[in-house]
């Protein structure tokens, strides 16, 4: 007993003075805190902002000042071992096993993401490996259209949620998206985006003092960018808020192109966020316009220290930052889960009116279109024939509307365009539904059982796309009569509905009990809308003028998760009219050169080099405008056949025509544009990893140390008897076809109210019942299936029973609070003869943290005691094997039979001997952590820390060669140093092992005989 009572003396070891520090836990005013940041003042006072841990003051945010407060270090060596005398543990077991669920992964690799309520494959799990491989988690993901993008930004996001960087999170996405993005986390990672429009907002500012943030009201939420891009209502608030994760949705709308106030309003606001959150999610499809500059900016959004020249940059400027592949890149991650597309074109013979319409646009001279031409914009003929192209209805909207200018500008109409436009009007006008050839080969088609529709099923319904919104109205009213479908088989959807209408509309359209059977949509609902569940055919009435559109609208249906072949069909116009059988010829060139596109190179924004949809419509509009033959322009939509450097700079040119030295004069293929997409794909960068998935798990560096999975831990938190006060369980049953159990709640059951705050929709807790499982086939069923349409449930009630469950958190919460209470341990006794009754092994967990209170080590090991003599350090693994305490884990499962059946209790005099050892446990342990963190700091930290400031070194050094001209140098030069000493700061901050060694007691194991 001397030695213990001699307190070991290491002249090595680090000086253990109570120094507050980031991740130390405290006690103050009677409750214990995590210390997240720690600031002194002048007089060398401190200021002390803490998370609260108890459950009185849990995730709550505090303040306290040393010289006002008792701030106290929690002692681990003031422990007191409490015998553990349950059946076969299962007290000890549920505590200990909630210790090791909050500990925090501190490697680069997948621990959850990969478990996910989703069909996981290899390439979904690249960007959050890129990303953790990073200092900071900012990456744009660019995957093509129908990969997954906002599921790989929930495996990140749940990543990092498991590493205690993301309580705060919020999303931006467009209005139409929010309720989709808000289901995905939640149905597949149970991350809880409460849904924030401007009426809520309003509503929470009406609930809060004046001079609160409205941000700050919940930790999770999303957004729409049209609501919150307003400076003057928000930009303050945003300034006030901090979150630990921002994505952005549909990023390529927030670029910079210094053009039209509505997209300076979303760059303004994205820049703004960028430096809100220490991580940054982009998701894009199509990520840049071809221009540097403003696919640049993105790239600043991430990193500021990252381009010196956002007009010059290369390949290795900028991969870290991006990840793009296209389904030709993941084809064999992707094989059998992505049908292969069925592309038909309907050939449609014009009417004698439509051909009498044809022939009079044609033969059209307008004096309007003199100027226009001069001017090098689109002439109203074409307007008009793009229109026409549409419906007759569209086109008699367009003439309306410029005769109603006309006669403002000119009554007496001199220039004779207003009589040509209302001749011109009157042919469309006998048009109708039958000598409209489009329309009747659309009924014709629909009515055919070859095409194998009839109205009937629930899970075929049918997409139709149409650029005009008088086009969607025309097909709503007619197909709702001509088809005799019931009512509400048939809905629209174009921007000008609300957010909540477009919500409801896509909401209605994906449940099997809903009428809906044909949606007719503008292309508000080409961008990223998934429709695909209950929907594979997909029909373009109008053809798109633009190939991105062709690639937004397809991949409405054409994606992840679609389980039929997805039928597409163009309806196609045939004429008589060479002018009109011409410029129709054209579009069906696009239309095939998409598909080839699609096929071999992955991205047919490529062909036109323009990646904007209106300056792609402008280079088919010239191609029509000019009389070019389809054979010509197939000829401009054609890759260069040269043999381009990749990592060639990308540069800005200046004049910006879309022309290069490297191709024909005549093409409209813009090398630059290429080059930067180009720069973009990952798929032949050499690092094959990314390309195709990489091995994700063989080289993960923990292994699971848990006891027992999800459901065993769910099940006996909710059956324990020292929760019952705070459950208040009506009942709870398990399910007979899955793995999981249904609960049902007393009315003033604090669980429920606790769950109700921590879902994003209170409809998953109706009736005061919840069900959660652990088979994720099972909770789709329930979200998506038969039984939960028949409900008319918005909201399954089924969650995903996983690691990040709300659920889980609360069981985590009362186990570690009220199983043994602060400063109690389980003692064990061990009865499997491995642990003599002369041994006690001190089971501890020790973290230390960085200046942000995010651990960079969290460390689980025992110390193992011969009488007095320590023996040996041991490894979680070991400890397991020894005391038989994890048991031996079942064939083809997660789950461990626990060996420990027949619990003894320890003696009074191993109780007092283990009490005994900890003060030299603690010193040993606190030693133990002082090495590894040494040893971080050598392996791991000072070499990025290098690393990370000889590149922005570098950066600062190019960026300063480029700054050399501008007339306000000195200004921009503090800007840069500014910026560098800030980002030093922050690595430094951020990868430094600062904190004290926090160590907690978990355990203690004594062989009884």
């Amino acid at each position: 007993m001397a030695l213990i009572q001699s307190q070991i003396t290491d002249n090595n070891l680090k000086n253990q003075q109570s120094i507050l520090s980031p991740g130390m836990r405290v006690l103050v005013r009677g409750q214990e805190w995590l210390i997240s940041k720690v600031e002194t003042n002048s007089l060398g006072n401190h200021a002390v902002t803490c998370t609260g841990i108890s459950p009185l003051v849990r995730d709550s945010q505090s303040t306290f000042l040393d010289d006002l407060d008792d701030i106290e270090p929690v002692d681990p060596v003031k422990t007191r071992f409490i015998p553990d005398m349950s059946e076969h543990a299962d007290r000890s077991h549920l505590f200990i096993e909630s210790l090791l669920r909050s500990t925090a992964p501190t490697d680069q690799e997948i621990h959850v993401g990969d478990k996910a309520a989703m069909d996981s494959l290899p390439y979904q799990l690249v960007p959050a490996k890129q990303a953790l491989s990073q200092p900071r988690q900012r990456i744009l993901i660019a995957d093509a259209v129908g990969l997954g993008k906002t599921l790989e930004a929930g495996i990140l996001m749940s990543e990092l949620i498991k590493r205690h960087k993301g309580r705060r999170i919020l999303v931006v996405t467009a209005k139409s998206m929010m309720l989709q993005f808000q289901k995905e986390m939640w149905e597949r990672f149970t991350i809880p985006l409460i849904s924030l429009d401007s009426s809520r907002i309003q509503q929470i500012r009406s609930e809060i003092p004046a001079n609160a943030n409205p941000f700050s009201y919940y930790d999770k939420v999303i957004v729409s960018i049209d609501t919150i891009k307003r400076d003057i209502q928000y930009g303050a608030a945003l300034d006030a808020s901090y979150w630990d994760i921002i994505v952005i949705d549909e990023a390529q709308n927030v670029a910079d192109r210094s053009s039209g106030s509505r997209k300076a309003q979303r760059s303004r606001l994205a820049q703004r966020l960028a430096s809100r959150s220490d991580t940054l999610i982009m998701l894009s499809a199509t990520p840049h316009d071809g221009k540097a500059r403003s696919f640049a900016s993105l790239m600043n959004m991430l990193d500021p220290t990252t381009l010196p020249d956002p007009d010059n940059y290369t390949k290795a400027d900028i991969r870290q930052l991006y990840v793009r592949r296209f389904k030709k890149d993941v084809i064999g991650d992707v094989s059998g889960r992505f049908p292969e597309r069925k592309v038909t074109q309907i050939h449609c013979e014009a009417s004698s009116v439509e051909e009498e319409a044809f022939d009079c646009l044609t033969s059209m001279h307008l004096r309007m279109d003199v100027n226009r031409r001069n001017a090098n914009s689109g002439l109203f003929r074409t307007l008009l024939e793009k229109s026409l192209f549409s419906s007759p209805a569209a086109c008699i909207a367009t003439i309306d509307a410029r005769l109603k200018k006309l006669r403002k500008i000119d009554s007496a109409d001199r220039t004779g365009d207003a009589a040509k436009l209302e001749e011109f009007r009157s042919i469309l006008e006998r048009i109708t539904p039958r000598h409209f050839s489009r329309y009747v080969q659309l009924l014709s088609m629909l009515r055919n059982p070859a095409y194998g529709w009839d109205g009937k099923r629930p899970d075929d319904r049918i997409v139709i796309f149409t650029e005009r919104i008088e086009t969607k109205n025309y097909l709503e009213s007619r197909l709702r009569e001509d088809l005799s479908l019931p009512k509400g088989a048939i809905v629209s959807m174009d921007g000008q509905m609300s957010d909540l209408d477009q919500q409801k509309i896509v909401e209605q359209f994906g449940k099997r009990t809903s009428p809906i059977r044909v949606l007719i949509a503008s292309d508000v609902a080409s961008e990223g809308l998934n429709l695909h569940y209950l929907s594979h055919r997909l029909i373009h009435f109008d053809t798109p003028w633009s190939l991105m559109v062709f690639q937004q609208r397809n991949g409405r249906i054409d994606r992840y998760g679609q389980r039929e072949q997805p039928d597409i069909r163009f309806m196609a116009i045939d004429s008589h009219n060479e002018k009109i059988k011409g410029d129709a010829r054209i579009l069906e060139i696009l239309r095939e050169k998409e598909q080839q596109a699609y096929s071999n190179i992955g991205d047919p924004a490529l062909l036109m080099g323009k990646f904007d949809i209106e300056d792609e419509e402008a280079v088919t509009r010239n191609a029509m405008e000019s009389d070019m033959s389809a054979a010509e322009f197939g000829e401009l939509l054609r890759i260069p056949d040269e043999d381009i450097d990749e990592d060639r700079t990308v540069s800005h040119t200046g004049n910006n025509d879309g022309r290069s030295e490297a191709v024909d004069s005549e093409s409209a293929f813009d090398l630059s544009g290429y080059l930067l997409s180009r720069i973009m794909n990952n798929a032949d960068d050499g690092n094959s990893d990314a390309a195709d998935g990489g091995d994700v798990d063989s080289d993960r560096a923990n292994t699971n140390l848990t006891l027992m999975d999800d459901y065993s831990y769910a099940w006996k938190g909710l059956n324990c008897t020292e929760f019952k006060d705070s459950t208040k369980i009506r009942s709870l049953q398990q399910l007979t076809d899955a793995q999981g159990f249904t609960v049902t709640f007393d009315k003033d059951s604090p669980l429920r109210a606790w769950l109700r705050r921590r879902v994003p929709n209170t409809e998953t807790l109706r009736e005061d019942t919840g069900t959660w499982s652990t088979d994720a086939s099972y909770c789709e069923r329930m979200a998506h299936g038969i039984t939960a349409q028949l409900r008319g449930e918005n909201w399954s009630r089924t969650q995903y029973l996983w690691a990040l469950n709300p659920l889980m958190e609360w069981i985590s919460t009362k186990a570690t609070s009220l199983l043994y209470r602060r400063g109690e341990a389980p003692i064990i006794g061990v009865t499997n003869g491995r642990l003599a009754d002369d041994e006690t092994i001190i089971l501890l967990t020790g973290m230390i943290a960085n200046e942000h209170a995010t651990p960079v080590l969290d460390e689980w090991f025992g110390l193992r005691y011969r009488n007095d003599e320590f023996v040996d350090l041991l490894p979680m693994e070991d400890v397991w094997k020894i005391t038989g305490y994890r048991g031996r884990k079942e064939p083809n499962s997660e789950r461990y039979e626990y060996a420990n059946t027949a619990n003894s209790e320890p003696s009074e005099q191993q109780v007092e001997h283990a009490q005994l050892l900890l003060a030299d446990a603690v010193r040993r342990g606190r030693k133990e952590l002082w090495q590894r963190g040494d040893a971080y700091e050598q392996n791991v930290a000072r070499p990025e820390i290098d690393k990370q400031l000889e590149r922005i070194t570098e950066w600062r050094n190019r960026r300063s060669l480029v700054i050399a001209g501008y007339s306000d140098l000195a200004d921009q030069q503090r800007k840069l140093d500014d910026m560098y000493d800030e980002y030093d700061e922050w690595v430094n901050e951020t990868l430094t092992a600062s904190g004290e060694p926090v160590i907690r007691i978990a355990a203690a194991f004594v062989g009884v005989n």
